[in-house]
This record gives structure tokens, C-alpha cells and sequence, in this order.
């Protein structure tokens, strides 16, 4: 049986280099290093995008919650990785496929956000991943991320 990890937001912290206002990780609710991550996001009025997007009927972006799904997945390929994000290590976003968007996100929702590994090839991690508000998906995409190495190139 594999170890299942939880992360406060604390710990989150000295996961991800992401702060306010583009930190969108609250709690990881489960990790399993290597395969799956579970996570989640309490989206809040006092988000700094929803006074624009849309002053009538506050929609969380798609972008932010692929963003979102994003970070989750990094936690995951840090962790999996045993490192811990500094000025010479980070995984950046490098690909992007089958994104799809199916209910709006709104004020009061909590996001739970999943990734899978799918495979690690040629320092390239890639990750099936989705967003679910109350049982229900919002949003999926393919994700791929990239270590930064110590030259800052990707690798």
C-alpha cells in the first residue's frame, strides 16, 4: 500500500513558487507520489479577476482553473520528484491539450482539482487532469510541465 500525503497551505508554500494572487492551490487533499494528486481551490468573491470577468455574473476564467489544475499537477511532479522548488528548480506549464470547459465556476464553489500521471519522458511530465465543483466536472485538459534546470533552460 503506497503512502497518501496531505499538504496545508504551509506546506503548499514551499511546494509552489506561486503567491498571491496566482497562488490557486488551498489544500491537497491526497497525493499519491507517482500517480495522483487531489486537491483543492474555495473560490471566493474576493477574487482579483472576478470584478472584471463579469461585473454581473462573477465567472471564474478557463484559463485560471487550467492554471489551477496546472499547479496541482506540479505539486504532484515536485513531490514524485523529492524536490523542493528554489531560484534554480521549477517545472513550468510547456503544453497544453484536449482543454475543455463544461460549467461555469462561480463565487461560493469549491474547485476539487485531480491529476494523473500519465508518463515522464525526456524531462517532459504529462498529467490527465480535471476540476469538479460538487460531484459534477468543469473542466479537463492534458497537461504537460518541464523542469527548469540549474543553466535555466528547460529540460
Amino acid at each position: 500500500m503506497t503512502d497518501l500525503v496531505s499538504l496545508d497551505i504551509n506546506a503548499i508554500l514551499r511546494q509552489l513558487p506561486h503567491r498571491y494572487p496566482f497562488l490557486l492551490v488551498d489544500r491537497v487533499v491526497e497525493c499519491e507520489k507517482g500517480v495522483r494528486i487531489r486537491a483543492l481551490k474555495n473560490v471566493t468573491y474576493n477574487e482579483p479577476f472576478f470584478p472584471g470577468h463579469f461585473p454581473y455574473r462573477p465567472v471564474m476564467p478557463g484559463v485560471i482553473i487550467i492554471e489551477a489544475l496546472a499547479q496541482t499537477a506540479g505539486i504532484l511532479a515536485f513531490l514524485t520528484a523529492g524536490v523542493i522548488p528554489d531560484e534554480e528548480t521549477r517545472f513550468y506549464f510547456v503544453g497544453i491539450d484536449k482543454a475543455r470547459f463544461r460549467k461555469p465556476v462561480e463565487p461560493g464553489d469549491q474547485l476539487i482539482l485531480e491529476a494523473s500521471l500519465q508518463r515522464q519522458m525526456r524531462g517532459i511530465w504529462k498529467f490527465e487532469a480535471k476540476a469538479s465543483v460538487n460531484g459534477e466536472e468543469v473542466a479537463s485538459a492534458e497537461l504537460m510541465v518541464a523542469p527548469e534546470t540549474a543553466k535555466g533552460a528547460s529540460a
